[in-house]
């Protein structure tokens, strides 16, 4: 029994000062990145933290340090590639400054789901929030909260009195528009994501404003649910009325579920109809025609995110991003009208 106790048993500091060849005390100081460590003592201690894969006792040293080294991640979109991205991303970033992430799925945006989340973050002593749930709702209840902790958000939202870390989602589903403009396309349906969606309202907008910029006429959009379900219903229905020559999907997976809805309705793409979606899944380049979309660095505002937070928890100058700009990613089914 004794040896299967001592087998299991996890490595202690004093396990890795002895393999280091340093007091636990110097140990401790590294783990605080204490500036009076020499750069040799502090390579030969993180040498041996990683050999023998030492994980600090984070409860003892919240008691020490008033910080728990851990951020929380409110997400209500778990499951769909760009916020997976930036979680993956995140844990990433906050792993190589010394924290931990708990994330918290939302399985709904009600007020009451959302402040049991924020408290339940808030148990579990994390330093700060990076929150990934794009509705305009959610900032409105953590508004009305008044959030105590730091937190970052990775959509612009009015109401938001955190930090706000975005992509330029307008810019790209401008770029879009004016792609299908310049193939020689005037009559372009936009299938729009839900209501009370930041990123749906945004890539709107930038509809909107390449038809309006064109001095073309506009169609009512099409509030879809981000899902292929959704656009393969959709283009059933659309191959009816043949009134357009091209489409622009507000995300990838509608635009997807489109191409199959107008290709089992005998609508053939681009010769018929143009269709350009937003998100540049992996998948996109890989389906038949493979997707003209808008591509944007999900990774990228995940490691923004953690420097922007940790900033604030630092009490350090927080770093100012601008929008991450986008890139329309040609491929077959746009072509000339």
């Amino acid at each position: 029994m004794s040896n299967g106790s001592e087998r299991a048993r996890l490595p202690s500091i004093r396990d890795v000062a002895r393999l280091a060849g340093v007091s636990h005390q110097t140990v401790s100081r590294v783990l605080n990145d204490h500036p009076s460590i020499r750069p040799e003592t502090k390579a030969k201690v993180l040498d041996a933290i990683s050999v023998l894969d030492y994980r600090p006792n984070l409860a003892a040293r919240a008691l020490v340090t008033s910080k728990s080294n851990m951020l929380g991640i409110l997400s209500a979109t778990i499951g769909e590639f760009g916020p997976t991205s930036s979680i993956a991303s995140i844990e990433n970033a906050a792993r190589e400054e010394g924290y931990s992430v708990s994330t918290l799925n939302l399985s709904d945006t009600t007020p009451e789901a959302i402040g049991n989340a924020v408290r339940q973050l808030g148990r579990e002593q994390v330093d700060g929030i990076i929150v990934l749930a794009p509705q305009v709702r959610v900032f409105h209840v953590l508004r009305g909260m008044d959030v105590s902790i730091p937190f970052v958000t990775l959509q612009t939202a009015s109401g938001s009195d955190g930090v706000s870390l975005s992509a330029d989602q307008v810019a790209g589903a401008r770029a879009a528009t004016e792609h299908l403009i310049s193939l020689g396309h005037t009559d372009i349906v936009h299938l729009a994501g839900p209501q009370d969606w930041i990123e749906a309202e945004s890539r709107m907008r930038g509809y909107l404003d390449a038809l309006r910029e064109a001095d073309l006429p506009t169609f009512p959009p099409i509030r879809g649910d981000w899902t292929a379900d959704f656009g393969f219903f959709a283009g059933q229905e659309l191959a009816r009325r043949r009134d357009f020559t091209a489409v622009f999907a507000a995300n990838d997976l509608m635009a997807i579920g489109l191409l199959h809805g107008f290709r089992s309705a005998g609508v053939r793409v681009p010769d018929d109809i143009s269709v350009v979606g937003f998100d540049d899944v992996p998948v996109a380049a890989h389906v038949a025609p493979t997707l003209t979309t808008v591509h944007q660095e999900f990774p990228e505002l995940g490691r923004r995110a953690v420097k922007i937070l940790l900033a604030q928890i630092r009490g350090e100058q927080v770093p100012t991003f601008g929008p991450l700009q986008t890139t329309l990613r040609l491929r077959e089914s746009s072509g000339s009208r």
